[in-house]
């Protein structure tokens, strides 16, 4: 998937570790160009200095190609402007919005071209769940007060639990499976699911360590 976050405050950073984690193709675009230099090296993403407000911004940002754009500024103008120059100019096909005013809300609608209005208390978890679709990965961020772990673990023949469905398997506490990324692909997880040989996973976690979590799959 490709998503484009616009805003590199807190909230459009850690979107957009856990939306690179999962091996989806990320851009982040801000006016702040000291912000975008503070982030350079430390984002597995694309950075864009530049406002989000302007259509030739968005442009050279990739909005023509994205499937999904999340406007996470702190201004509610400037993500109703976002918002509806994706959705009627650009065309993508899934809008997320922040909203910093509760007044505000009535505004975040399809007319401004926002799927999803997401109000300032609980921003990173609707948003993650905009973008992923997964329900369990959302109530594990509700458990988190500071922030996330995304933990890779990959499945080999000698791993124990090569053949079997993630129903079978036990994880630490306060974790859960987000992706299995298949041939490249990432997989929305059911308990039904079989594990490969070189399936990869990753796990979210607000409490595990990487060990645990290694140690539950190898």
């Amino acid at each position: 998937m490709k998503a484009l976050i616009a805003g590199a405050g807190r909230l459009g950073t850690q979107i957009a570790q856990v939306l690179a984690a999962a091996r989806n193709d990320v851009t982040v675009v801000d006016i702040d160009d000291n912000r975008i230099a503070e982030l350079e090296g430390h984002l597995p993403v694309r950075l864009v200095e530049g406002d989000a407000c302007e259509p030739a911004i968005l442009e050279h940002a990739g909005a023509h190609t994205t499937d999904l754009v999340i406007a996470a500024t702190g201004n509610d103008e400037d993500n109703l402007v976002i918002s509806l120059l994706t959705k009627r100019q650009f065309a993508v096909p899934r809008v997320a919005a922040r909203v910093n005013d509760t007044e505000n809300t009535w505004l975040f609608d399809q007319h401004w071209g926002v799927d999803t209005a997401v109000p300032a208390a609980t921003p990173l978890i609707s948003l993650i769940e905009e973008a992923t679709g997964a329900t369990d990965t959302v109530a594990l961020l509700r458990l988190s007060k500071a922030g996330v772990d995304v933990i890779e673990t990959a499945i080999t023949p000698q791993s124990r639990a090569a053949g079997r469905t993630l129903a079978e398997i036990t994880l630490p506490a306060g974790s859960v499976i987000a992706t299995v990324i298949r041939e490249g692909q990432p997989t929305v997880p059911t308990p039904e699911m079989r594990l490969q040989p070189g399936d990869e996973l990753l796990v979210v976690s607000h409490a595990a360590t990487e060990q645990e979590i290694h140690a539950a799959f190898q």
